[in-house]
């Protein structure tokens, strides 16, 4: 009986470990596959580069998507989050994975001279969106060729309005997380060496809001300033002021920003003191709680030095502050593990810092565990050295199929961890 027991258990491990190393061989395969798709993607990228749309009104954006899914005999729903998201699903039941990318543009004149650049005067994809669809394009490619095997549904998330609009906020709102047990999402990263893919456990990315207040004073004669309420003073001092939030009132060992990047006093002649000053700038912290004070005391800070010069000041928020984004430990894992099966283990990191820009992928991982992955693009010899948000921002195209590939075994990995914890707990 014990030899039978020995026999059993040994062919048992034999299929273990024989399907252990075909899921190894299908995700070495999966970037070959991805490269070979390369042109596809490389065209796809070009036109949606060239067509760059803002928050809210991705219209031409968002029909390319719908076309190529067709085309690709992907189902789809439309439209979320406004007039343009998509929702479309690959596979069937669960477990369900969310994969998503931004589609949204900046109002940004371009600088880069390229055949595909924007046609849209003062409009450009300068935050890499293109990059990202075209990755969850190919991924979906990858994906549809093998829905037959796929374990659950890979859903597929094409949300607009990241920059500022919150549309992922939306995308929650209207239900597109419904089931969804997890999501991943991709951004190019101009900080990070090419080909590197960077994520990490907790917060990766830093809550944000925007602020823009006008200081109201009494306008004079420049030679008469005794006879004014100087807003212009004022506006200074609190710009000054204000500084004092992070230097003096946070943590060493935390981090927030204050930044004002606008002053603006209307004001034609040098010798006119204005009536009243605009200021406008944002605020990030790493944590809720942290963001919550900064908040109230910039609101604090503003209207006593606004006062104390004799002005009144009136402080506005954005209608939409974006939270940290806070990575799920068990999803960064995941990505990892993903990130390995495809490259060099030394070409997957974690990360050591968060930065503190912000994303409204912070809404989808608030109400799903969720990882937010850096795809590293930094490559001289691609002329990819430009930082995001600048007119001279340019991806490295040949980073396009590794983004593929990630959100592709990022979703197969998801499936074979869950399918290895049904079983645990069927022995259990």
């Amino acid at each position: 009986m014990s030899l039978r027991i020995a026999i059993a258990c040994f062919a048992l491990l034999l299929c273990a470990i024989g399907g252990r190393s075909a899921k190894a061989a299908e995700k070495a395969e999966i970037l070959e596959q991805a490269h070979s798709e390369s042109n596809w993607m490389l065209e796809i990228r070009k036109r949606l580069h060239a067509q760059p749309e803002l928050a809210y009104e991705e219209y031409e954006t968002s029909e390319l998507i719908r076309d190529t899914l067709k085309k690709l005999g992907i189902p789809f729903q439309h439209p979320y989050a406004g007039k343009t998201g998509i929702v479309a699903t690959i596979g069937k039941g669960s477990p369900r994975i969310a994969l998503r990318t931004d589609i949204d543009a900046l109002p940004i004149l371009e600088e880069v001279d390229v055949p595909w650049k924007s046609k849209a005067e003062g409009k450009m994809h300068a935050c890499g969106h293109d990059a990202h669809m075209t990755m969850l394009l190919g991924a979906a490619k990858l994906l549809k060729a093998r829905e037959q095997r796929l374990p659950g549904t890979v859903v597929l998330l094409f949300q607009p309005a990241e920059e500022g609009g919150a549309g992922g906020k939306k995308l929650v709102e209207e239900g597109a997380l419904e089931g969804v047990a997890a999501v991943h999402g991709i951004h190019v990263w101009p900080p990070l060496p090419t080909g590197i893919i960077g994520t990490r456990v907790g917060t990766i990315m830093a809550a944000a809001d925007r602020f823009s207040v006008t200081v109201h004073g009494r306008g004079g004669h420049a030679a008469m300033p005794h006879l004014a309420r100087d807003p212009v003073v004022a506006a200074s001092a609190i710009v000054g002021a204000l500084q004092h939030l992070v230097s003096r009132e946070t943590s060493p060992t935390g981090s927030a920003v204050v930044t004002v990047a606008v002053f603006n006093t209307g004001a034609g002649a040098f010798n006119v003191i204005p009536d009243k000053v605009q200021l406008g700038g944002t605020v990030r912290a790493l944590t809720r709680e942290q963001f919550d004070k900064l908040r109230e005391r910039v609101r604090e800070v503003i209207e006593g030095t606004a006062s104390a010069h004799g002005c009144r000041a009136e402080l506005s928020w954005s209608a939409q502050a974006y939270g940290p984004t806070v990575n799920a430990k068990d999803m960064v894992d995941v990505v990892l593990r993903a990130g390995q099966s495809l490259i060099d283990a030394e070409r997957v990191q974690a990360l050591e810092e968060p930065t503190m820009a912000a994303e409204d992928f912070s809404f989808l991982a608030d109400a799903v565990p969720g990882a937010f992955t850096f795809l590293g693009i930094n490559n001289e010899s691609a002329g990819s050295v430009h930082g995001l948000h600048t007119p001279r921002f340019r991806m490295d195209d040949s980073q396009l199929p590794l983004g593929a590939a990630l959100h592709t075994a990022v979703a197969l990995t998801f499936f074979e961890d869950h399918k290895a914890s049904q079983s645990d707990h069927a022995e259990l």
